[in-house]
């Protein structure tokens, strides 16, 4: 019996981008992970914090698309000359915190696909890069690697001007001897 939910397979589109530069796969991704890891590391030990590692990545990363949903949404527009569109975020007559994404990391092998399907239209009128990451043993699962999880779909890196905010700056900025791009 077919289920009545699904839509026919030949009338899904990909989202997959013309650049696949914003593609990080392979040797490629493995250099990405694995510097954004050390750089994990080295922040961990140089912070000293004495928060429990969960709570310390909650301030480091948004983890999981609903989180990297609610702090682009909180971040004020940017309009087309570039300056940042001001609205209040009053609840409760009480100012929310403005917290920036630097860069988000995504999971190309998320399914049903209509879970990310919004993040790369708000993130572009936020102004923050996107990096998609597709693996055969499945990006999510790579994702998760990072922030000691099974699997992250998604990743939002909080501007905190520490040594992992540098890599993802060095990566996503105008630097083209690391054979990376980012998507705006």
């Amino acid at each position: 019996m077919r289920n009545r939910n699904r839509a026919p397979k030949n009338s899904v589109t990909q989202e997959k981008d013309s650049s696949s530069s914003s593609y990080y796969e392979g040797e490629r991704l493995a250099r990405l992970l694995k510097s954004i890891h050390k750089e994990i590391e080295s922040t961990k030990t140089l912070e000293g914090s004495s928060l429990p590692e969960k709570f310390w990545f909650k301030q480091q990363f948004a983890i999981g698309v609903n989180e990297v949903t609610r702090v682009l949404e909180r971040m004020s527009p940017v309009s087309e000359s570039g300056s940042s569109l001001q609205r209040s975020h009053a609840i409760n007559n009480h100012k929310v915190p403005s917290v920036h994404l630097q860069a988000i990391l995504i999971a190309s092998d998320c399914n049903p696909k209509w879970l990310t399907r919004h993040l790369p239209s708000l993130a572009s009128s936020r102004k923050v890069p996107l990096i998609f990451v597709k693996d055969k043993r499945g990006g999510s699962l790579r994702l998760g690697e990072l922030v000691k999880l099974k699997t992250a779909i998604a990743i939002g890196v909080k501007a905190r001007g520490n040594a992992i905010n540098e890599i993802v700056g060095i990566l996503c900025g105008n630097e083209t001897n690391l054979d990376t791009d980012c998507q705006n």
